[in-house]
């Protein structure tokens, strides 16, 4: 690809909410970075969500917006939506005249949707990034403002313009899936016995009180099976499990959270996981068998839609939420003593695999740019 003519250019990206919206759009900006060290990054998030924390904490200046979602359950708490969608297209629509963005990338949640319209509006090129098989209400609605539409997952014809598809993956850390430590050698530095099977599970940062109730039942089952647990519990049931006695012994390890998650994914025979977007991309670069117990309240149950995607050309099994903590022990304990099933659930995961997602979501950035 030929050099951009935008030496420096301006790029907004929009997206928060959750770490499934920030990491990517964090990811992008990485790319951008190295590729125009120039450029000049500005993020849009939602007033006192996660990226406002995050965002600058990798390097981004970032501006919130008075916007949240739409409370499904409560219909009462939309009261304000209204109004705090008008402030938020408002105050888009003025950093959009003020910073005068080349182009802006939306990569889902509360804010993206004003700030990616307002930009729209005043024709700046929008890109925006879906990971999920179920897109977002946000997405969706800007589907014919976009000039591209980069996804995870394949067959979005249903939900997206066709000729704006880009089946490109979910941008993801490198270091999370390159030179990945040798399997014995991660088990001995987080403290196992390198000779001995290792479940890895994980709940996402506040954690899962399925696999955390699950687990807490199966201690005395993975000891008789000679099966070591890295067990990530998350910091809402942090403290009651770490004081539970009875979950202490050699081969359970809990922890409130996983900060070398490259030595984890390589000490792991097997891995349990809930289905986020962001995690069923990362698990399919790391290509462990794996097993996925989607989070049944997830908007629009888009989790089960994830594993469902993977659970049905078998590059992963999936347990429901409910059916989890009679169902989970075993089918791990089966899993790892399945030496053929877990090469079956390795093949085909690698094969759902996108390694160059980020770059390909940059190359279509710096094709625009290059078009004026």
């Amino acid at each position: 690809m030929k050099k951009s003519s935008k030496i420096s250019p301006k790029i907004i990206l929009s997206g928060g909410g959750t770490g499934g919206h920030i990491y990517p759009a964090i990811a992008i900006a990485n790319e951008i970075k190295s590729r125009f060290p120039q450029a000049d990054i500005l993020f849009v998030g939602a007033k006192d969500k996660m990226e406002m924390e995050k965002v600058p904490k990798a390097g981004y200046p970032i501006k919130g917006l008075w916007i949240s979602g739409i409370q499904r359950k409560n219909m009462l708490a939309n009261a304000s939506f209204p109004f705090k969608l008008i402030d938020s297209v408002w105050k888009s629509r003025k950093i959009v005249n003020e910073f005068k963005p080349d182009i802006a990338i939306g990569t889902g949640g509360f804010a993206s949707g004003p700030m990616m319209y307002a930009a729209a509006q005043k024709g700046v090129p929008v890109l925006i990034q879906e990971q999920n098989s179920f897109p977002g209400i946000t997405n969706k609605l800007l589907k014919n403002k976009a000039f591209a539409i980069c996804t995870a997952y394949d067959n979005m014809g249903n939900y997206f313009p066709k000729d704006k598809i880009h089946h490109t993956g979910n941008p993801i850390r490198s270091e999370l899936f390159t030179n990945l430590p040798e399997q014995k050698a991660a088990k001995e530095k987080l403290g196992f016995n390198p000779n001995k099977p290792l479940i890895l599970s994980v709940g996402g940062s506040l954690g899962s009180r399925t696999l955390n109730n699950t687990w807490t039942k199966a201690v005395e089952q993975l000891i008789d099976t000679d099966i070591q647990l890295l067990w990530q519990t998350g910091k809402l049931e942090w403290n009651k499990i770490n004081a539970n006695q009875d979950l202490k012994h050699e081969l359970i390890q809990a922890t409130e959270f996983i900060y070398e998650m490259n030595q984890a994914y390589a000490a792991a025979d097997i891995i349990v996981s809930r289905a986020g977007a962001m995690a069923i991309s990362e698990l399919t670069l790391i290509g462990k068998p794996t097993i996925l117990v989607p989070f049944p309240y997830a908007a629009e149950d888009h989790q089960t839609k994830n594993a469902e995607s993977l659970a049905n050309v078998d590059a992963a099994i999936m347990i429901g939420d409910k059916d989890a903590e009679e169902q989970l022990t075993q089918a791990a304990i089966n899993l790892v003593q399945d030496v053929e099933a877990q090469k079956k659930l390795m093949e085909n995961m690698k094969k759902l695999a996108k390694p160059n997602a980020t770059k390909d979501i940059v190359d279509l950035i710096e094709a625009k740019l290059n078009e004026y």
